[in-house]
Parts: structure tokens; C-alpha cells; sequence
């Protein structure tokens, strides 16, 4: 699953999980100790801009990067113990955000650098696995409004705007760095569902809907594909 925050990647991934009847694997966000500071030391760097330090940076960016990368390793092999797991965003997202961090200044060249050739390292263990790419990325894209009503809806302190109001660009950015990873992601089969029309959170119709859409791209991906009942 792929996806900007807020844009339901969660949800979704329970949902497919519990059609296939397979395991969702999720991100670790709500016992993450670092993002909270992550959070923190965006405002704190908005802060000193501000203020005419040019070079003021997020301390907490490279730490939140590998956090992210170390878990989502763990997460993918143990996904790996069947077929049909669901993983809650995948590897090859990460490197979006420490891309972004580097080129806001939040993360110097020299630890954006030292992050690829971590994330490049980890990804040639894979190889020795079952599979080293998904067999579908489903990538959920949702515009600014919804983002923002959604982030709003979970409650997360950390994320509100009404907190941080610094966090209206970085969102805004974030969803224009998405739209351009998307449209060069060549890792596998990939799929993207419309997060502004269908509400597959609350709506059973629109839940449907996009099982359908999800379930006939597997089949098309993966001849042997067969959902359970």
C-alpha cells in the first residue's frame, strides 16, 4: 500500500488483508518515539528560518529515516511468510520523504548519501528471499482537502495544523513529491485508487468498489491469483 499521509493506507491495508484473509503489516506510527520529535523539529527549524538562520535543519530527520527504514525491512520479511500479507506503504516510499527532507534542508546531502546506500545495501538482501518486489502496489492518491480532513479526523497532536501551521506546505509538498515518485515507480505492477471519490473507510458501496478494482488488477498481475470467499 502507498499512499501520502492521511490518505487511508491503513485502512485499506486491513481491508484487503481481510478479503484475502491474509495479515496486514503496518507502519509503526502511533509508538514511533521518534515522530513526535520529528514533528517537533520541523516547527523548531520553520522557527529559525525565520528568524534568518538559512541553515537551520530538522534534527530529527535522519534519525525518523532510519527509524522508518529499519522497521519496514523487519515488516517485509516477515510479510514474506505468505503470498497474499499486505504491507501498510512500502520500502521504496521512504526514500520520497528523505528526499524531501534533504532538499527543504531538514537533512544534509551528506546523510541523504548515507541513507541511499543504506536503503540500496538492504535491498540487495531481499534477493535472497521469496520475492523481492511486491506482486501489486496500490497506491491510494488523494488531493489536499482530503488529506488535511483526514489528518484532522485521527486527532494525532503532532499533526494537526492547528498545532503547526508551518505543516500546510509540507503537506501540500508532499502530495506533489508523491505524484512524481508514482509515475516513475517501476518496482512492479502498480494501481492507483482515487482516495477523493471513493470513501472505502465508511462507505460499504465505495468499499466494494475498490475490492473489485484491487482483486481484478491481481488477477491481471498474477495468473495464479485466486481471493478467498
Amino acid at each position: 500500500m502507498a499512499g501520502v499521509i492521511g490518505s487511508g493506507k491503513s485502512s485499506l491495508t486491513q481491508i484487503v488483508a481481510d478479503r484475502l484473509g491474509t495479515q496486514p503489516f503496518y507502519e509503526s506510527v502511533d509508538n514511533n518515539p521518534v515522530l513526535p520529535l520529528f514533528y517537533k523539529g520541523n516547527k523548531i527549524a520553520e522557527e529559525k528560518r525565520a528568524a534568518g538562520e538559512k541553515d537551520a535543519r530538522n534534527p530529527y530527520a535522519f534519525l525518523l529515516q532510519i527509524y522508518f527504514l529499519n522497521t519496514r525491512f523487519h515488516s517485509i520479511k516477515a510479510a514474506l511468510t505468505d503470498d497474499n500479507n499486505v504491507l501498510d506503504r512500502s520500502i521504496y516510499e521512504d526514500a520520497i520523504f528523505m528526499k524531501m527532507n534533504t532538499d527543504n534542508g531538514n537533512a544534509t546531502e551528506e546523510e541523504y548519501l548515507i541513507y541511499k546506500d543504506l536503503l540500496n545495501n538492504m535491498m540487495e538482501e531481499l534477493k535472497g528471499l521469496p520475492k523481492k518486489a511486491p506482486d501489486l502496489l496500490i497506491d491510494i492518491h488523494v488531493d489536499y482537502q482530503t488529506m488535511v480532513n483526514r489528518i484532522t479526523k485521527r486527532g494525532r497532536p503532532y499533526e494537526q495544523l492547528s498545532t503547526d501551521p508551518s505543516l500546510t506546505e509540507y503537506y501540500k509538498t508532499l502530495i506533489d513529491y508523491y505524484d512524481t515518485w508514482y509515475s516513475h515507480y517501476d518496482k512492479s505492477p502498480k494501481m492507483q485508487i482515487d482516495g477523493d471519490r471513493y470513501d472505502f473507510v465508511t462507505n460499504i458501496a465505495d468499499r466494494t468498489a475498490v475490492l473489485e478494482q484491487i482483486l481484478t488488477k491481481l488477477q491481471d498481475v498474477r495468473g495464479d491469483f485466486h481471493a478467498t470467499a
